[in-house]
This record gives structure tokens, C-alpha cells and sequence, in this order.
């Protein structure tokens, strides 16, 4: 099975270039990302990328709190284009679950991308408020969880056993921190996994021998020397 690539980014120009290369098949996006990439008017930000990116999944998030104003938000995101993923937490700033949000919205046919989950137990709540027969995506926190000295693979394992009968649900490896993190969402017949431009390119250098490596990494110690002048 395929591990499909996301480039987890809100800058326009880099979306822009991304959407043509084959490597990447979708984006995702959050309102931190929104917030680095200069966005003022959400909404006028957010139809400017999806000039650009037409046709490749795409997720913008709900930034309301309150989950009678997360669905309000919810549904003007939607009516942004068909190839949008409304990103939905999996709780809110008070801890309080948003089953009932995600239920409604994925009853209306409405394609979510869950995110901010990190236990199995979250993953399962989820799940069990999903509409079968509406394309969704779990986005499960790896890199963060592994930040705090949290294997995340068991988790993983879980969830895609999980939803491995469910072609519409998806799970996604996120926050992503290196490039061997798409060889273990592979290794885990993960659907999905969601990374920086940075580890994205560095992908693409996948292959390449350790002699390779050795030379290319004393070349660069040696050219650097030789930029700064050193003499002893």
C-alpha cells in the first residue's frame, strides 16, 4: 500500500510549487501554519491557495472554541471547494471531546481531518463518530509524542488496525520531525503522513550510498573551512 505524501504548509508559494510535483498528493494546513505564512483574512487566504491547488486534498482548521461556532466555521470551510478536509480538533481548549461536532459534520458527507489526537483511546472515539461512507482522515501527533519521549508506533499500530477495513478513514502520521519517519509510517501501512518542505527534500535524496554520504559531508566540513579562512 502506498503512504501518500502531504506537505504540511500554508505558504502560498510554496503550495503553489508543490502542487505540481508528483511526490506530494495532498496539504494540510492549521492556524499556526495560517499565522507564518502572513495570513490576514483567513477565508480570502485560504480561496487564494485553492486557486492554485485545485484538484489535491487540502485541510483548513476550524479555529473557533465553542462547538456550535466550530460548526458554523465548519460548514463555510466546506463551501470552499470539494477537494477541502475540514480540520476539526479532537477536543477543545477545555478538554470537553468534540464527538458531537464530528458526528454531525461527517453525517452531512462532510470530508474532516481529526487532529491533535494522541492516544488509541482518542482514536477509537473518533472512529466510533465517524460516518463510514464519508471520506475522513485521523491525524495522530507522532513527532510531538516523540518530543516528549513518547514512542508513538504503538499507538499507530492500533489505530490502523483499526480502520484498516474502511478505505474512506484514513490515518495520518503528523508532526512530522525526519525523513526515516516515512519509512516507518510505510513499514505501518500508514495511509498518510504529512511533513514539512524541508523533510519532503530530503526524500527526494533517498538512495544515495554511504560513501556518498561520507564524501558529500567532508566536502562540506572542508568548503566551510575554507569560506571562514581558518589557520592554525
Amino acid at each position: 500500500m502506498k503512504t501518500k505524501i502531504f506537505c504540511d504548509i500554508a505558504d502560498y508559494k510554496t503550495i503553489k510549487f508543490f502542487n505540481n510535483q508528483n511526490i506530494v498528493d495532498g496539504f494540510t494546513t492549521n492556524p499556526s501554519l495560517m499565522r507564518l505564512a502572513g495570513a490576514k483574512n483567513y477565508k480570502n487566504y485560504s480561496l487564494k491557495i485553492l486557486k492554485v491547488c485545485k484538484k489535491k486534498p487540502i485541510s483548513f482548521e476550524v479555529f473557533a472554541d465553542n462547538p456550535n461556532e466550530m460548526l458554523k466555521q465548519a460548514y463555510k470551510i466546506n463551501s470552499w471547494g470539494k477537494n477541502v478536509y475540514v480540520k476539526i480538533p479532537v477536543v477543545n481548549s477545555k478538554g470537553l471531546f468534540m464527538g458531537s461536532v464530528i458526528k454531525e459534520l461527517s453525517n452531512k458527507g462532510i470530508k474532516l481531518n481529526i487532529t491533535a489526537v494522541y492516544t488509541y483511546e482518542q482514536t477509537k472515539r473518533v472512529y466510533k463518530n465517524l460516518n463510514k461512507k464519508t471520506k475522513s482522515i485521523i491525524s495522530i501527533f507522532a513527532g510531538r509524542m516523540a518530543d516528549k519521549g513518547k514512542d508513538p508506533v504503538p499507538i499507530f499500530k492500533k489505530g490502523i488496525s483499526l480502520t484498516k477495513n474502511n478505505k474512506n478513514i484514513e490515518i495520518l502520521w503528523a508532526s512530522t520531525r525526519e525523513a526515516y519517519n516515512y519509512i516507518q509510517a510505510k513499514q505501518l501501512n500508514c495511509n498518510i503522513i504529512t511533513m514539512p518542505p524541508k523533510v519532503i527534500n530530503q526524500i527526494k535524496e533517498f538512495g544515495k550510498s554511504f560513501k556518498f554520504m561520507t564524501l558529500s559531508t567532508v566536502k562540506g566540513f572542508l568548503a566551510d573551512s575554507k569560506k571562514s579562512k581558518f589557520n592554525l
